[in-house]
């Protein structure tokens, strides 16, 4: 039975069901958007002229939807999708399982990503910024994983701070056009690992780039928490002394027992 489920036995999930929510959540949903809206395009519910980022539908036409939905879209349902989506998911799981259990870190890097992004944009003439903003978190995850050892298309190996130049070279090779929105992926990128990764042990271990505490509470239920409990009940905890019978009893355990030297 676990060969049919491909899922070790637990029944009702499919490999691919399993696959899917075995991602961390951001990069889940991040997945899921992309692909659900080449799927949308491929059957004429959507164009892609509805989708791409311009200033001025934005912020002329109000058009907002545009500033999210010009990450979403990389492509027709075809091979090349199928590749920017395998580099989006891969690289987006391990960066936001590398940044704790809550979300909140990983979530700051995409909003700094995608901000940063959109005001380069104009001056670049990108209309769309997906492949840009998966640029900048390979870039990322090949810094802080200098040794990891890597095969593209099982003919070069190379070390991951490499990775982002032989997508680059990759990309040219077969689009024949100069990948700018790569570039920019890998200077956003840059940015934010010198700030986060570089800066800090050069400055006392100060983090400009960490995130504020409101957009840590909208995250972490935990934060929350604590905040309204207030400093107060902290207090109140403090002040009160250990009553566990359990650590009565250590302690006069330990009062009684010789000194040993």
């Amino acid at each position: 039975m676990a060969a049919i489920w491909g899922n070790g036995g637990q029944g009702g999930q499919f490999p691919l069901e399993q696959w899917f929510y075995e991602m961390p959540p951001v990069t889940r949903w991040w997945t899921a958007a992309t692909v659900a809206t080449s799927v949308l395009v491929h059957c004429d519910i959507l164009a892609p002229l509805q989708l791409f980022y311009s200033f001025r539908a934005v912020y002329v036409k109000s058009q907002y939807w545009r500033l999210v939905t010009t990450f979403l879209y990389f492509g027709p349902l075809n091979l090349d999708l199928l590749f920017h989506v395998f580099f989006l998911q891969r690289y987006s799981r391990l960066l936001e399982e590398s940044s704790g259990r809550s979300p909140a870190h990983f979530a700051w890097l995409l909003f700094y990503a995608m901000v940063s992004l959109l005001l380069i944009s104009p001056f670049l003439s990108l209309p769309f910024l997906g492949t840009a903003l998966s640029s900048s978190l390979v870039y990322i995850w090949s810094r802080r994983n200098p040794e990891t050892r890597l095969s593209f298309l099982g003919v070069l190996v190379f070390t991951a701070p490499y990775l982002p130049w032989v997508l680059m070279a990759f990309s040219l090779v077969v689009h024949g056009v100069i990948p700018k929105d790569e570039i920019c992926g890998v200077v956003v990128g840059h940015v934010w690992y010198f700030f986060n990764d570089v800066y800090p042990s050069l400055h006392g271990g100060h983090r400009p780039f960490d995130p504020p505490s409101w957009w840590v509470r909208l995250f972490d239920p935990r934060a929350r928490a604590e905040e309204n409990r207030g400093p107060d009940a902290d207090a109140d905890a403090d002040a009160e002394p250990e009553t566990d019978p359990a650590n009565v009893n250590q302690d006069f355990a330990a009062a009684a027992a010789p000194e040993v030297r």
